[in-house]
């Protein structure tokens, strides 16, 4: 699965804005090492309903290594530091990218240190329904109580709680490492482009943006 739109985006390091769950962290200059990407996106306590893992953010360093680093990103909420370059040997990624969330589970398992710490879950149509959608809403919240991440395999467009529009045309991989509202609201952690790291987005129009794909959860 090839991650065309990035190409545009990826590479573009830009300032972080600080949004109410934060990103808090320096700007980010463009030939930044891995390293000195890295950023901080808090874990504040919440109120019931609520919940935000703690992420040492890094952008992806090309166009198709969104799998890698959608699973390094939520696994650093483990408090795990995991090149990209090893998570895309473990995935088998290629410049075509990393075929479906089949083969980030078992790294996530592997890494995790419990074999099934992560199962996939596929919502094969072209839309969710109710079901599909109340199920994704219920996994988040599981898996991010468990304090862990999902890593979601997503395709084509869809708009954050702010109006901004997110395109991913041939596909991308994000991982969410938050909820708000009982789950009805989740947060994103986006290795595409620095500037946009971090937003939320309903677990309706995420659901959709899964469709046809699939994530994996605890």
């Amino acid at each position: 699965m090839r991650t065309d739109l990035i190409r545009r985006t990826a590479l573009s390091a830009g300032v972080l804005a600080a949004t109410a769950g934060g990103i808090a962290a320096p700007a980010i200059a463009a030939q930044a090492t891995p390293a000195e990407k890295a950023v901080s996106v808090q874990a504040d306590r919440k109120p019931a309903g609520e919940r935000q893992l703690e992420v040492r953010y890094e952008a992806q360093p090309n166009f198709y290594f969104c799998g890698p680093a959608a699973a390094r990103n939520a696994l650093s909420v483990q408090g795990k530091a995991i090149s990209v370059d090893a998570m895309a040997e473990e995935m088998g990624t290629t410049e075509d990218g990393t075929d479906s969330i089949n083969d980030i589970t078992p790294v996530l398992n592997k890494e995790t240190g419990k074999g099934d710490a992560y199962r996939s879950v596929e919502i094969t149509t072209g839309k969710a329904d109710d079901g599909q959608t109340d199920k994704l809403r219920a996994d988040v919240v599981r898996t991010v109580d468990s304090g862990r991440a999902v890593v979601a395999n997503i395709a084509g467009t869809a708009t954050d709680t702010d109006g901004v529009v997110h395109s991913f045309e041939g596909g991308h991989y994000i991982s969410v490492v938050g909820y708000r509202d009982d789950g009805r609201t989740v947060k994103i952690a986006d290795s595409a482009n620095p500037a946009q790291a971090s937003y939320d987005i309903t677990v309706d129009n995420l659901a959709d943006w899964i469709a046809t794909r699939g994530y994996a959860t605890s």
